[in-house]
């Protein structure tokens, strides 16, 4: 056990410092389940495995091609969203309007709340970034902050104060409802008051970085592959905001009839959208729809790759002692369910696989011992969007290094402290208020 206990942990922290280390998630999550698999005795080949049929390869693969079948038309369509933005000039023209209206110093927050309005309606954390990534660029731009800002501030508009609240429609805060018996709006008091924290806190922490940059002499550096700007000719802002509409109304009117299902409705409707409402705007296509083909494959690939070491994780003798263990600490049930959701989305760099898998160990333990299931639905919620923002988590890497095309040495320090460090604030102000009786 012992053996099995420090193989998953120097696997966890060899991956994130290959992460961080620029290296490719398809050589070193495979390298990395390797370790777990040898220091737990799981056999590497499926004509050594026993019985049971557990082994490294099958493991591996059944997450990676698991994930790529779940969500391959959503990654998909999000990405040529995007790029059909791009190519229409429509991000171009809804980021003047805003600079516009807003001024540059605000660009920024215009980011932040594009991302917050759409995870709110429904609309895939990936998705967002695909969707806002064009405009964020247009903006960081026409305002000449650092581009390396971008992926923390499309992070913190999804992952942080939306995702995890009262009433989102995103799977982080659906979850729980099958185990609890709860309902989206569980605890909502607390939840908004969460929420405004996690929002207040996280905007002011991201200027002062943007500003601390700015004053060290960071400026926006253009790159030869980067969406044309300056064109003269550019759709009306209220034309381009057409397909974010129809992306944002139609996922979240037909989300709890079509589920996930709605996404792709509505991210079609977006691209068509798009392509139509600007059709005399769009530029070179035929590339357009090249590209996003192609950066969706990258961006579903990375993520694949991280949840196929996950799954090799979730056999291993230590994962299921350091389950038991967290789930067994004393005290008040609501702190050590936090715990529980935290290490376990740390170790899986998934909110919603931490959930998935402490839940059905939590709920009815927690629930026969008289805690509150709605103030323990929210406590599962928001501690599952904390610690799964490290390195190797999947939407880390993808919006770093597939959408925005940055590295984590250059752009993960600003992501991490405000998916990391102010959710967990968050959570401990949610558990202090759960305290007094909230």
């Amino acid at each position: 056990m012992t053996l099995s206990l420090l193989g998953l942990l120097g696997g966890l922290a060899l991956l994130i410092v290959l992460t961080m280390r620029g290296m490719s998630l398809f050589v070193a999550t495979p390298l990395c389940a390797l370790i777990v698999a040898l220091t737990a005795g799981i056999p590497l080949l499926p004509p050594l495995a026993g019985e049971d049929g557990v082994n490294l390869i099958t493991q591996y693969m059944d997450g990676f091609t698991g994930f790529i079948a779940s969500w391959f038309f959503v990654f998909l369509l999000g990405s040529l969203f995007g790029k059909l933005m791009e190519s229409s000039g429509g991000a171009d023209s809804v980021s003047r309007w805003i600079i516009t209206r807003l001024g540059t110093s605000q660009a920024a927050l215009a980011v932040v709340l594009a991302c917050a309005v759409l995870t709110y309606g429904g609309v895939s954390l990936f998705v967002v970034a695909f969707s806002v990534y064009p405009m964020a660029l247009a903006l960081f731009r026409g305002a000449n902050l650092p581009r390396r800002f971008i992926p923390a501030t499309l992070a913190f508009g999804s992952v942080t104060f939306t995702m995890t609240s009262a009433g989102s429609p995103e799977i982080q805060n659906w979850i729980p409802i099958e185990f609890l018996g709860t309902s989206p709006l569980a605890a909502w008091q607390a939840s908004l008051v969460v929420a405004i924290f996690m929002a207040s806190a996280g905007y002011v922490w991201l200027r002062w970085m943007l500003r601390r940059a700015v004053e060290r002499g960071e400026v926006f550096e253009a790159r030869s592959d980067d969406p044309q700007s300056g064109r003269n000719q550019l759709p009306h802002p209220a034309l381009a905001m057409i397909p974010l509409l129809l992306v944002l109304g139609i996922s979240f009117t037909t989300h709890d009839a079509l589920g996930t299902s709605a996404l792709i409705v509505a991210l079609l409707a977006g691209c068509i959208g798009a392509a139509l409402i600007n059709l005399r705007h769009l530029h070179r296509p035929g590339e357009a729809l090249a590209e996003g083909g192609t950066g969706a494959l990258i961006a579903i690939g990375n993520t694949a790759a991280v949840v196929g070491f996950g799954t090799v994780a979730k056999v291993s003798p230590a994962f299921d002692a350091a389950v038991v263990w967290v789930t067994g600490l004393p005290g008040s049930g609501l702190v050590s369910a936090a715990v529980a959701v935290s290490a376990i989305a740390a170790m899986t760099g998934s909110a919603s696989g931490g959930q998935a898998i402490a839940l059905p160990i939590l709920g009815p333990h927690y629930i026969d011992q008289g805690v509150d299931p709605d103030q323990l639905h929210r406590v599962v919620a928001i501690s599952s969007g904390a610690l799964d923002s490290l390195p190797h988590n999947g939407y880390v890497v993808t919006t770093i290094r597939a959408i925005c095309k940055e590295t984590h040495a250059a752009a993960y320090a600003p992501m991490g402290a405000l998916t990391v460090i102010i959710p967990l604030l968050g959570l401990i102000l949610c558990l202090g208020l759960f305290a007094i009786g909230f």
